[in-house]
């Protein structure tokens, strides 16, 4: 077919930019050389030995019989196009084959998330020639074009291939950069025009933006090979996580300035992990990363990839693992993203039902779709594979395991059963975390799962979820809530500070003091805390005692190692000028403490999920509000934990041991190098032939107000 027979109304559909597969029209057809080039001057062809044909043209159609090009590629000829003010030579993207495999694209409709991997947009080599290889889903459209700073953002020059079979656009953009901009411009069957950032991009523009941008995809330079090759995700190891909101942990916010000192904060806290609120972008700051668009892009506001990259080497060569939010459960419905993406339902749920989520105002992923848990599947790996991530805390688990979530009754709609599991999400989480624990070596998974859904740690093979660990949301409640109390009356809440030991070892726990609990009216730990500024710290001191000491691992979120008064706002930074105050820096001197001691202690952390790990010696003391037990693993000398609740000390309190001998003081929370001010705590204590609380041995201890204290024998070997 010449360019001369085109009936009119292919001729309109090119100019206009409705033709669906443009590959069929332009481009090299035996002799027919067909070229759309809306306002150029003039097209012509050179021929590889430097010859040039001037191309015939109208409305930006251009046409030439060349028997030369007859079979001979791309790289026969490129094209020198005039335009008003200078000239341009291009290759011709139709004059490449399609370079997606047919299997990829079955694997991509089975939810084989390494196809994704494969159809990620990326700079490379096709048919000898470099450029962007990209692909978009959209099994809808009449039209996909790819539009951006290479082609002055006209929908109508680049019109891609559709690979029918999986309803997946293809396209070679010969000679594309790094750094150049692009959107998808899909045509939907209404003749709707929608401008959709790539939803598999892997750079961003910085919001308020919304394009994507040509990432520069080559393999960062890592350091860090024996970090890898050494993590270990198994539970009877410390883990201990300081949360961190990277835009307002300091004034040092992108990730270059905060690889420089945040790493090593951490490590000289004593932490074992930082947890960064979402990295994967988003185009609202004051979701704080929680309603992500981008899920295989960090986000630009902190700087670029490979920024992100040399953050997380420099965290591992600081011996800190990295722990990153991620957010399966829901996107948000702004209009360059992933919701009507080709003009129906693709991604989300079509019934509101069960695809608008009542909350956060936002859509839900339809994982029904084996596309859409593919490609989450595979944003899952690509943080952990391309960035070394070491584990990923999954965010509103409970929103996706219930259909009727946060629904009144009429606003959901049951299972195949009739039940009101979401049993599409359950297949997800579980094959989510069977495929990171078979492929990522040493990689953890977090549930943030705030109800009692059973099994969410238990293996899948036995019927759980299989995730690593849950935030123990019962336990932060319900030990908020007594703290909160004024002292006097906390003796009528004493259940909420044992209650948690009831449950403590159906799962594998975090004890999560995490930024949900400094945010929207409830003030920040401190501030919860009730008195003056000194028995606040000092509420605060001897709560942290029992968090530490309390079987589970251990999070708290930024700001609460200095005791910040106010509430966290992501657009304030901390208040780092709190440590000249000797109070505030006390806490952090005892947050430092607390990890050393866990760390230090393997019975702390190696009989979290063991019953005989943890015994309690006084929990029925609510007139006192004290509290005490032992940590226990194996043959190890025990700890005892005693802590007093209220601002009374208590003189000569008995207190029955599991042995015998001299115990040694191993941790006060009011020593005075933790700001405290309370009268002296003996060092050494010997166990006295009294029997108290089940044991034939007996401490008498001074308990000062406000304190958790910490013994250990002195003697190991003793009895």
């Amino acid at each position: 077919m010449s360019f001369a027979r085109l009936s009119d109304a292919e001729r309109r559909a090119l100019v206009d930019g409705s033709h669906g597969d443009p590959f069929s029209v332009l481009g090299p057809h035996g002799e027919d050389l067909r070229v759309l080039m809306p306002g150029a001057l003039e097209v012509r062809a050179r021929l590889a030995d430097g010859t040039e044909v001037m191309l015939d043209g109208q409305d930006g159609l251009f046409h030439a019989v060349i028997p030369d090009l007859r079979g001979k590629g791309p790289q026969a000829y490129t094209l020198v196009v005039r335009w008003a003010d200078g000239e341009q030579e291009l290759a011709d993207p139709y004059a490449f084959d399609s370079w997606l495999s047919d299997e990829t694209l079955t694997a991509f409709t089975n939810s084989d998330w390494k196809a994704v991997l494969q159809m990620l947009p990326r700079l490379e080599d096709h048919q000898g020639v470099p450029g962007l290889r990209c692909t978009v889903w959209a099994p809808n459209a009449r039209r996909v074009s790819i539009a951006g700073d290479f082609n002055g953002w006209d929908a109508r020059r680049h019109g891609m291939r559709l690979r029918h079979r999986a309803g997946v656009w293809e396209f070679f953009l010969p000679h594309a950069v790094a750094g150049q901009r692009y959107k998808f411009a899909i045509l939907d069957h209404e003749g709707q025009l929608r401008w959709k950032a790539d939803p598999l991009a892997q750079q961003a523009e910085l919001p308020p933006n919304t394009a994507s941008i040509i990432a520069d995809t080559q393999p960062y330079a890592w350091q860090d090979d024996a970090w890898m090759r050494d993590r270990d995700a198994s539970v009877d190891r410390p883990v201990s996580v300081y949360e961190v909101h990277a835009g307002s942990w300091s004034s040092a916010n992108d990730w270059e300035e905060l690889s420089q000192r945040l790493p090593e904060y951490a490590r000289a806290m004593g932490f074992t992990h930082i947890e960064l609120m979402p990295v994967a972008e988003y185009p609202f700051g004051g979701s704080w990363g929680y309603q992500p668009l981008g899920q295989f892009a960090p986000t630009s506001r902190y700087g670029s990839p490979e920024a992100f990259a040399r953050f997380v080497d420099r965290c591992h060569a600081a011996g800190i693992g990295v722990i990153m939010d991620w957010v399966p459960a829901h996107f948000p419905d702004d209009p360059h993203g992933l919701a009507l993406f080709d003009g129906t339902a693709l991604y989300e749920y079509a019934d509101p039902r069960e695809g608008y989520h009542p909350d956060w105002h936002s859509c839900v992923y339809n994982l029904g779709r084996n596309e859409v848990r593919a490609m989450l599947l595979a944003s899952a790996h690509q943080w952990l594979n391309r960035f070394h991530v070491d584990g990923l805390r999954v965010d509103a688990v409970a929103s996706m395991l219930y259909r009727d979530y946060s629904r009144k009754a009429g606003e959901w709609i049951p299972n195949r059963y009739g039940g009101r599991e979401n049993l599409e999400a359950i297949e997800f989480l579980r094959a989510l975390n069977d495929s990171v624990h078979e492929r990522e070596d040493g990689a953890i998974t977090i549930a943030e799962e705030s109800t009692s859904w059973p099994g969410v740690t238990r293996a899948t093979t036995s019927g759980g979820l299989g995730f690593d660990y849950k935030w123990n949301m019962g336990w932060m409640n319900d030990t908020l809530r007594y703290m909160k109390e004024d002292p006097v009356h906390r003796r009528y809440h004493h259940r909420d500070m044992t209650f948690g030991m009831v449950y403590a070892h159906s799962e594998h726990f975090i004890l999560p003091l995490s930024h949900d609990e400094v945010v929207h009216g409830k003030g920040s730990l401190y501030g919860r805390m009730p008195g003056d500024q000194e028995t606040r710290i000092a509420n605060l001191r001897a709560y942290f005692g029992f968090m530490w000491l309390h079987p589970g691992k251990k999070l708290l979120f930024m700001g609460g190692e200095i005791a910040q008064p106010h509430e966290w706002h992501h657009d304030h930074v901390l208040a780092w000028d709190l440590l000249d105050h000797p109070a505030h820096r006390g806490v952090q001197r005892l947050v430092r403490a607390l990890n050393q001691l866990y760390c230090n202690e393997p019975l702390l952390y190696r009989g979290d999920s063991d019953p005989a790990g943890f015994a309690w010696t006084i929990g029925d003391d609510a007139n006192n509000s004290v509290l005490a037990f032992e940590r226990r693993h194996g043959d190890a000398p025990p700890l005892l934990v005693v802590c007093n609740l209220t601002p009374v000390t208590r003189s000569d309190y008995r207190i029955g041991v599991s042995r015998g001998g001299e115990w040694r003081l191993r941790l006060n929370t009011s020593d005075a190098s933790y700001g405290g001010h309370a009268q002296p705590v003996d060092q050494t204590c010997t166990a006295e032939g009294i029997a108290a609380h089940g044991h034939e041995q007996s401490l008498s201890l001074t308990l000062p107000g406000l304190t958790t204290l910490v013994l250990k024998p002195a003697d190991p070997s003793h009895p």
